[in-house]
């Protein structure tokens, strides 16, 4: 018998002879099974559930409204950006014209799909103070590997190729020194100094002729601005290092600085973290590399050319490192970046970065202002930029509660949680991003949440969730042993 408050799986609703679908007989010849489709392929035993048609309707549409996700729920995943994006540019990337085009139509016959690629590589050159971009990479972690191996290309070309080193701040997005082990490079830990930033000395003890590139966040992952960032690419240019930076934060800088003006040499953007586009479930992603002139010469083919009015495909850079992306990357995710920053324009886009640090100073007021006497502390005392990270250490040490308790059980209360144990060097991490798209109203809902979760008896917070069809899991064994089978 099923327990209050659950619900028959599919296989419970099964029952001999039940059918979906009802045909009517058959009025012409029916032909023979095996003259249809291949012996071999014929199975003789198919055990799928037998169930009705309002049942499948039923049992899936459940399924669905179990769902947590931005146009449900608040989404406060720290470094991500899951904010809400207009859904006029999902409308215009579903318009024939652009869904019924093929990557091998003849150039002539597209050129305003290639018009609209040249001006996205031109606006997000403008954004981040670069000279050239490419929109091949597929997402932000194909991104970081494209500027690396340009990086790579390019010190190789200067004679070289000894640099087998990659600084990599602690920090930093994981990914980051995952991306250059993945090149090929050994990966070397920066500190971070008592103020959250890179240790200036550190840096400095850990340069030399075998160092490649620094690997940069601007903001970083504990949400903490760069002061010295200048400073900083000036120390490692005059060591002949080029400086890469991480574009995933920069929901909080644009049209206020840009990475060029920095220091830095090369970037990626995430179109689907910043730019309008659907983010999550593996994709589509868009992970766009821009870089200084000095680099430009290796940027992946083909590139755009106007030859006589005509946008078309060069392969001719002997320098490039060659294409890192079936065809010219994922052109409905460029389509959506394109129209967010045609609609916004500069002072739009401004506010946008305007809006998400105010939102993320109001909560992390809240947040500390009423936690602080329950263990919620703030490692890093300084003003956020669009996200911070506050620690649940202390309150563990009082209560016994983890981070991980926290944050399932604010799915009781209809929040997504934030992201958690991240970054590293913060004990019992809560990374927070409210992103520029929330209402104050839903702030305050949040800060109350999480600071009643504080005052909640320790035994419900560790059973949390309450109210979700699957409590807790092994999440270990479930990522080891993952089975999507029935």
């Amino acid at each position: 018998m099923l327990q209050p408050g659950t619900e028959p799986t599919i296989a419970e609703l099964s029952a001999e002879g039940r059918v979906g679908v009802s045909l009517p007989r058959c009025d012409v010849p029916e032909a023979p099974l095996e003259e249809l489709i291949p012996k071999e392929q014929i199975r003789t035993d198919l055990p799928l559930p037998e169930v009705s048609e309002p049942d499948v309707v039923r049992h899936f549409t459940r399924l669905s409204q179990r769902n947590v996700g931005i146009d449900t729920h608040f989404y406060p995943l720290g470094s991500c950006t899951m904010k809400y994006n207009p859904k006029v540019n999902e409308e215009i990337a579903s318009w024939r014209a652009f869904s019924g085009l093929h990557p091998y139509q003849p150039e002539e016959t597209v050129q305003g799909a290639l018009r609209i690629l040249q001006s996205l590589e031109r606006f997000l050159c403008e954004i981040g103070g670069m000279d050239a971009a490419s929109l091949q990479p597929a997402a932000g972690a194909l991104g970081e590997f494209t500027g690396l191996l340009i990086i790579r290309a390019y010190h190789a070309d200067r004679g070289e190729s000894h640099r087998n080193l990659v600084l990599v701040p602690d920090s930093s997005h994981g990914t980051n020194p995952a991306t250059a082990a993945r090149c090929g490079y050994q990966v070397v830990k920066v500190a971070s100094d008592e103020r959250g930033r890179v240790d200036f000395g550190d840096l400095e003890r850990h340069l030399s002729d075998h160092v490649a590139a620094l690997m940069m966040t601007n903001p970083n992952t504990l949400g903490v601005f760069e002061d010295q960032i200048q400073e900083v690419c000036e120390l490692a240019h005059s060591r002949g290092v080029q400086v890469y930076c991480d574009g995933a934060n920069m929901n909080a800088v644009l049209g206020i600085c840009r990475p060029g003006d920095m220091g830095f040499d090369v970037m990626h953007f995430n179109l689907h973290k910043t730019f309008s586009t659907p983010h999550g479930g593996g994709g589509p992603g868009s992970g766009p590399v821009a870089v200084k002139s000095h680099l430009e010469p290796y940027l992946p083919v083909p590139r755009l050319r106007e030859e006589g009015g005509i946008l078309r495909w060069n392969y001719d850079y002997p320098k490039s490192i060659g294409r890192v992306h079936p065809f010219y990357g994922n052109f409905a995710v460029a389509l959506r970046a394109y129209c967010y920053i045609r609609q916004l324009g500069p002072e739009g886009l401004r506010s946008v970065s305007e809006d998400a640090v105010l939102n993320a100073n109001y909560l992390l007021k809240l947040l500390v202002d009423g936690g602080a006497d329950k263990g919620l502390e703030l490692p890093y005392p300084a003003p956020c930029m669009h996200e911070f990270v506050l620690s649940a250490a202390e309150h563990k040490k009082a209560t016994g509660v983890r981070t991980a308790d926290i944050a399932k059980r604010l799915l009781d209360y209809g929040f997504h949680p934030p992201t958690v144990y991240f970054p590293l060097i913060v004990e019992e991490a809560l990374m927070i991003e409210p992103t520029e798209t929330v209402s104050k109203e839903t702030l305050d809902a949040f800060a109350q949440a999480l600071l009643a979760i504080l005052n909640e008896d320790p035994g419900v917070v560790k059973n949390s969730p309450h109210t979700a069809p699957v409590s807790r899991v092994d999440e270990v064994k479930a990522a080891r042993e993952l089975n999507l089978r029935w």
